[in-house]
């Protein structure tokens, strides 16, 4: 019996090692994963930045118009979420892993998950579609501004900028004595500097001084908001900075302990105390990005598809949160009507046909 055990050890540990082995063949190869008639399902990496409200809706979007057209994960795709958590080294290892070979399409959600993605992806040049990012023309993708269709021909999408002067004249029209507005941004974040230049520009054009402080990190929001806010601003704008919606709460908190309103570019922040959210449908967009995603999956060729900005609008306004800031700040009957989402004063929310009736 001694003998036997001896003699049947190695081939037991052989064994276990084949077992072992194919199942890690089972886990990093995703495209032996089957549907319900025996075919491989495409595989699908859906990456981004952070967690953070324009960014999940987005994502939301995303997957819910691919259903649409008929990709499902687990059925008719294999879907995998790539989250950073906001950490520029994890991002890069997501970069590295998604142009792998592992996944048939990339769908990246930000301007940093965009970048990373494309870093990584020269020369795999897996197909990548990109969405809810600023400004993809100015994002180091090799995207020509003056042609739409000049891009690497792998990889396509659409920008979301919407309009940074329409904020600050909105903010001017709810306070025409407002005359110093403070900007808390990352100045690491290429998104964040289109917003930037345009503030400074619409300020300039409207009388109005433009403070501005840098914040590296979410955890520095709040200190850097109140040294921002002790400068004597009258307000503060959020645009669609990562690091500061990160701690969109907190900034909103301080600047209310000064008295100090604070609206956005980036919907939807009403419902955390923002005055007004002035900026694109995330939702919407993720949808538009997904429906592309669909196409490519069903054959289309990305070079064939132009980078384009669509921003379907939202206006959100919080009357609850403006009241105290009253008297200086007020909200103009037509602006009142145009309001896509609004918080009562009684802090009831309401959608664009309630708020007109």
């Amino acid at each position: 019996m001694n003998w036997v055990m001896q003699h049947l050890r190695p081939f037991a540990l052989a064994a276990i090692l084949i077992v072992a082995a194919s199942g890690l063949l089972l886990y990093s190869e995703p495209s032996q994963r089957l549907g319900g008639g025996g075919e491989a399902l495409p595989r699908v990496a859906l990456v981004q930045i952070a967690s953070q409200q324009a960014l999940d809706d987005g994502a939301t979007g995303i997957v819910a118009r691919l259903a649409e057209r008929g990709f499902v994960d687990g059925r008719t795709m294999a879907l995998t979420r790539f989250n950073a958590q906001g950490d520029l080294p994890t991002a890069n290892d997501i970069a590295r892993r998604v142009t792998d070979g592992s996944f048939d399409l990339i769908v990246t959600v930000s301007t940093a998950s965009a970048q990373t993605v494309a870093n990584a992806n020269r020369q795999a040049r897996i197909p990548h579609v990109f969405g809810i990012m600023t400004d993809p023309f100015s994002a180091g993708l090799g995207i020509n501004r003056d042609d739409p269709l000049d891009h690497p021909p792998y990889m396509s999408g659409y920008g979301s900028l919407v309009s940074t002067a329409e904020g600050i004249l909105m903010a001017r029209r709810m306070n025409p004595g407002m005359k110093r507005l403070g900007l808390l941004w990352h100045t690491a974040e290429a998104n964040s500097l289109v917003y930037a230049e345009a503030a400074r520009l619409a300020c300039a054009d409207l009388g109005i001084e433009l403070l501005e402080a840098n914040a590296d990190t979410s955890s520095a929001v709040a200190e850097t908001a109140a040294s921002l806010i002790s400068r004597g601003v009258d307000a503060v704008i959020v645009t669609g900075d990562v690091v500061v919606l990160g701690a969109i709460d907190a900034l909103i908190k301080t600047a209310g302990k000064d008295n100090v309103p604070v609206f956005t570019l980036i919907p939807p922040n009403i419902d955390k105390g923002a005055i007004f959210d002035l900026g694109a449908n995330y939702l919407a967009i993720g949808r538009e990005i997904g429906n592309l995603a669909a196409d490519v999956l069903d054959g289309r060729d990305l070079a064939t598809v132009p980078v384009e900005n669509r921003a379907p609008p939202s206006f959100m306004l919080n009357l609850q949160a403006i009241d105290r800031f009253a008297p200086e700040w007020q909200v103009p009957d037509d602006l009142l009507e145009s309001a896509d989402v609004l918080i009562d004063q009684q802090g009831v929310r309401r959608v664009r046909d309630a708020a007109r009736d």
